[in-house]
């Protein structure tokens, strides 16, 4: 059994506040977009899928539970709400890409003669808790392929894989990304052990992954940042998989930064490195990495744990919350993207069927 971390039916939206993990469990509402901005931007909820489907439900059920608009009215509200909810965290693009599509979506139907006030909201909505479900369809097909896929240079015996920052049920509708091939290695019997990363500076690792592995019986162990090269020297391990939070048309991909110190120290060790990631985070509109906007974080999220303050006062900080690896840095490791509709140039597999 796998976490839920969203909890949605017609006009109900709960959230794991992933702000309180792993000490605490609580699950909190959200009624409007507004309130599903906020729990973005304050990371209650993370992670690129998570975040544009909670974005799109938060509209879902404030669309559902709101004063009836006029056709046109609907329209602004809809466009200016996605508009809105892209602002939260730039840098993942699942969500701008699910905004630009839903509002070229309502604007069509609306133009629709036949088309009445209340049916063009219900499209709406039915087209957002469409997303639930394809998210997990799409996540657990990329886990069972992308097992098979690093069962496939491996005639026995079990994998060791190293993973970093939250690719699982709680930065997804469910079953995970790249935590989705560990699930599925796990579920095979071919997985000997994943490494995780804590994920400095915001404990993804320690606190989300950590959570979900111990939760699910998976063998994990938790290493420093620090200890990925080590890792790779010592303990065995047949391949890093990773996230992404946008992968653009040379196959440059935004992830959580220190994942571009991962695919450095895998292509020196000669260890297979790999990005699974549905196609909704690929944006074939940005030629580069240079291109890619990266979300800065505050200070106090480097300086401070749980309020109490580690940093020498008076320091200076840089926070960015991600980086990019260009293809080249991982190439020599034998990279592999998963998505169906990421660049050719990246060598991508398509294992959302």
């Amino acid at each position: 059994m796998t976490l839920e971390a969203i909890r949605y039916r017609a006009g109900s939206l709960q959230i794991l506040n992933q702000l309180l993990l792993p000490h605490q469990t609580a699950f909190e509402s959200i009624t409007s977009v507004q309130e599903g901005w906020e729990a973005i931007k304050s990371m209650k909820v993370r992670g690129a899928p998570a975040i544009a489907i909670v974005g799109c439900l938060s509209l879902a059920v404030e669309l559902k539970n709101g004063p009836q608009r006029e056709r046109d009215e609907l329209v602004t509200f809809v466009c200016d709400s996605l508009n809105h909810l892209v602002t939260a965290r730039p840098t993942a693009v699942n969500m701008s890409k699910a905004a630009a599509e839903l509002a070229e979506f309502v604007v069509q139907q609306s133009k629709e003669d036949n088309v009445s006030t209340q049916t063009l909201q219900e499209s709406v909505i039915g087209w957002i808790e469409e997303m639930l479900e394809k998210d997990v369809s799409d996540n657990k097909k990329i886990g069972n392929f992308g097992a098979q896929h690093i069962l496939s240079g491996i005639s026995q015996g079990k994998v060791t894989i190293l993973t970093h920052c939250n690719t699982g049920s709680l930065a997804t509708a469910g079953y995970g990304t790249a935590l989705g091939v560990v699930r599925s290695l796990h579920s095979m019997g071919r997985l000997a052990r994943v490494f995780c990363t804590e994920t400095r500076p915001y404990n993804q690792g320690a606190r989300l992954t950590a959570y979900e592995l111990v939760f699910e019986e998976i063998p994990a162990t938790l290493i420093t940042d620090s200890m990925v090269s080590i890792a790779m020297k010592e303990k065995g391990i047949s391949a890093v998989v990773v996230g992404a939070d946008r992968v653009v048309a040379n196959g440059d991909t935004a992830n959580k930064v220190g994942t571009y110190q991962l695919a450095i120290g895998a292509k020196h060790h000669k260890i297979p490195f790999y990005v699974a990631a549905p196609s909704t985070s690929c944006d074939l509109s940005l030629e580069s990495g240079r291109e890619i906007v990266i979300e800065e974080r505050p200070a106090q999220e480097l300086t401070d744990i749980n309020g109490a303050r580690i940093a020498a006062p008076g320091i200076d900080v840089w926070n960015p919350a991600f980086d990019v690896t260009p293809t080249s840095s991982s190439q020599g490791a034998s990279s592999r993207s998963w998505g169906s509709s990421c660049p050719r140039s990246y060598r991508l597999h398509s294992l959302e069927g």
